[in-house]
């Protein structure tokens, strides 16, 4: 502990008397300074003994020192140390009174003690304390260092916890809780992930404080670059002091440690995860589950989906990685919910996911892309489940279906979506729509010149698969003239509408241009 006024007056050799504020000797001294200046105050920085003679003081005068100790009081002085036999006999009425009345502890320096004796005093204690909380410090940096060694991060905070005499509790970079100890804790830790969220948002390192004066809360960021790759929350009943600050650095230094191994192993385990998916999509299932081993090889028995993601921006609003965040979202929801996946990044800002058929993994990811990925520029295509016999063929769902997405502006589009919907969407591509203004150009032109409706009763006559009297019925016209019509179609495309292929392009070239039948 620092000094205080009482272990002053205790000390045998300074000889001091209390004269005023006995009940507020337990305040700690920051430092003992001698002035003589009527007005000190400027020159205080708050926790300092004041010692004085009153030279340059009218001590014996009520009002006057009324003013001097108030002043004193409000720049933060813990004491007066007044020495007797200099300038004053005794200490004056009016100093004590006004001492008492403010409740401003006064202590009274014999003669035969000198200023010097009790800065050396109050420096000597200082000193002291500062070894003690170093000593401290080091001796609880070994021990957290031993438990990080043999332990790992959960008896990290543990031991932490002790230290600081509080709680202590380590988030993932989503906010989760994986560690908190008293478990007492837990609950209060839990109530904590927004303020998580928004230290995510600032630049690593980042600290905040958050709760009151009986429950504060020291959150501190942990990484080596300029992304958060987790946070600590230390909770304590008052701020720490310096054997306790000194804890929580080693901690942090420590757990942020643990947070680039754990990256450089997740690094391993990529490349690995590349490995299997290459034996994969090049039909070597047995030995995707050879190299797989236990890491993936869960994954490789089960239903899974393929996901191929794109980013379409080159970083976040937060100015981050579109493909890390996602890859970050989707680890975080495999480790909460116990269940195996495998990211792998590709060229071109791209990331292949494999993961399990409705787990965590594919909800995540859907939930992502709904509330999020388009603004942070990402879209999604989505395999139909799968096995790893036919993850060849999941990979093209996976681009089909990302295809589909971007041509759309859509976040995310499953496979199965497509395969249950209509074909007529594909049609909005500007390709698509090229192709069908220059095969039913002729046919435009033709009718422009008032010679006929040939694009109508081309439409009439696919729309009911080559009917004549009921063509001829919907536009009102006699069935030989409609007959002329479709000739006059051929001669002009060049083309037969007997031949099947012929009557689909044509179909589907007016419905790219608008000109087909919604309902149809």
């Amino acid at each position: 502990m620092p000094p205080t006024l009482a272990s002053l007056v205790q000390h045998s050799a300074l000889k001091l008397t209390v004269r005023a504020g006995e009940d507020r000797l337990d305040t700690p001294v920051r430092w003992a300074h001698v002035s003589e200046l009527a007005d000190p105050v400027p020159y205080m920085e708050g926790g300092e003994l004041l010692l004085t003679t009153a030279l340059t003081l009218d001590a014996e005068d009520p009002e006057t020192m009324r003013r001097y100790v108030r002043r004193l009081l409000g720049a933060g002085v813990v004491g007066l140390g007044f020495a007797v036999g200099v300038n004053y006999e005794a200490i004056p009425q009016a100093l004590l009174d006004a001492a008492r009345d403010e409740s401003l502890p006064l202590l009274e320096v014999p003669r035969r003690t000198p200023f010097l004796a009790i800065s050396k005093a109050v420096s000597a204690a200082i000193a002291a304390d500062q070894y003690r909380a170093v000593t401290a410090g080091f001796e609880a940096q070994r021990e957290l260092t031993r438990a990080a060694l043999a332990e790992g991060p959960d008896a990290v905070v543990a031991r932490l916890a002790a230290h600081v005499d509080g709680w202590a509790a380590l988030y993932d970079t989503s906010g989760s809780v994986i560690a908190v100890s008293p478990e007492w804790a837990a609950r209060r830790a839990a109530r904590l992930t927004a303020d998580v969220e928004r230290l995510r948002e600032r630049p690593a390192p980042a600290s905040a404080v958050v709760g009151g004066t009986d429950d504060r809360v020291e959150l501190q960021s942990l990484g080596s670059g300029r992304r958060m790759r987790g946070a600590l929350a230390v909770g304590t009943g008052a701020p720490l002091g310096t054997a306790e600050r000194y804890a929580v650095h080693s901690a942090i230094a420590l757990l942020t440690l643990t947070t680039e191994r754990s990256r450089s192993l997740q690094a391993a385990e990529q490349r690995l995860g590349a490995a299997v998916l290459r034996m994969l999509l090049a039909g070597q299932p047995d030995h995707a589950r050879a190299v797989a081993g236990d890491l993936y090889g869960g994954l490789l028995d089960a239903p899974f989906r393929l996901l191929i993601a794109e980013a379409t921006a080159a970083e976040t609003p937060s100015g981050e990685s579109p493909m890390s965040v996602l890859a970050e979202s989707l680890e975080t929801a495999a480790a909460r919910a116990g269940e195996s996946v495998l990211a792998v990044p590709e060229s071109e800002g791209r990331l292949v996911v494999l993961a399990g058929d409705g787990g965590a993994v594919v909800t995540a990811c859907e939930g992502y892309a709904s509330r999020e990925a388009e603004e942070a520029g990402i879209v999604v295509g989505l395999s139909a489940p799968t096995g790893p016999i036919a993850a060849a063929a999941a990979y093209k769902q996976a681009e089909q279906a990302l295809s589909v997405a971007r041509r759309r502006g859509r976040a995310l589009v499953e496979h199965e979506e497509l395969a249950a919907g209509s074909v007529l969407p594909l049609l909005a591509d500007d390709a698509v729509r090229a192709f069908a203004d220059g095969l039913l150009r002729a046919l435009y032109e033709h009718d422009a010149t008032g010679r006929g409706d040939l694009v109508a009763s081309l439409r009439a006559w696919l729309s009911r698969h080559g009917q004549w009297d009921a063509a001829a019925a919907d536009l009102g016209v006699h069935r030989h003239t409609l007959r002329y019509r479709m000739r006059r179609v051929e001669e002009i495309l060049g083309r037969s509408l007997d031949d099947p292929d012929v009557r689909m392009e044509l179909w589907l070239a007016l419905k790219a241009t608008g000109d087909g039948s919604a309902g149809e």
